[in-house]
């Protein structure tokens, strides 16, 4: 009986927290569309806001203005907040390094088309593979990936990452 009872005061609180976020969400943007919206006879009041604020509300970010090249020129990209997988993470000083470079090598051979990169960030030794704009190309990456190596499936997530998005791929609005 008290299993039971915890259980529904746990969702009754997952609802509510649901609830709350939802109702959040719809006031942040209400109270934007408030403030720019322009009455006959009353005064006008334009919102400036940071990028990050902007990031906070939801909305996309704006893309990056400057590009970059790699090292023999043939690929121009931008830097941009998207998303890694981040396939291996590992701070013991004794395998950690080894079993990232192990992990990098065999995704590299099964994955060629997608970027891996090896992070030390003290104590952690860090695998992450590709460079997604969108959240929703990463998780089907992932779920290959878990499909092609299910012994290392489990340890794998997506991360929010800069990451290069070839200009090819990307839509520069002008200002």
């Amino acid at each position: 009986m008290k299993l039971f009872t915890a259980f529904i005061t746990v969702m009754l609180l997952s609802l509510v927290a649901a609830t709350a976020q939802t109702q959040l969400s719809s006031q942040k943007k209400e109270i934007l569309t408030e403030l720019n919206r322009s009455d006959p006879g009353k005064g006008r009041v334009t919102v400036y806001e940071d990028e990050r604020i902007r990031n906070v509300l939801g909305r996309s970010m704006s893309p990056p203005r400057t590009v970059y090249t790699n090292a023999d020129g043939s690929v121009q990209y931008h830097k941009m907040r998207g998303y890694k997988i981040q396939a291996f993470s590992g701070n013991n000083q004794r395998t950690s390094k080894n079993e990232a470079y192990r992990k990098q090598g065999l995704i590299n051979s099964s994955f060629p088309e997608h970027e891996t990169v090896v992070l030390f960030e003290s104590p952690f030794w860090r695998l992450r593979v590709g460079n997604f704009a969108e959240r929703a190309d990463a998780e089907e990456v992932l779920k290959e990936i878990r499909r092609s190596f299910p012994s290392f499936g489990r340890e794998m997530y997506i991360v929010v990452d800069e990451v290069k998005i070839p200009i090819s791929q990307t839509t520069v609005d002008e200002d």
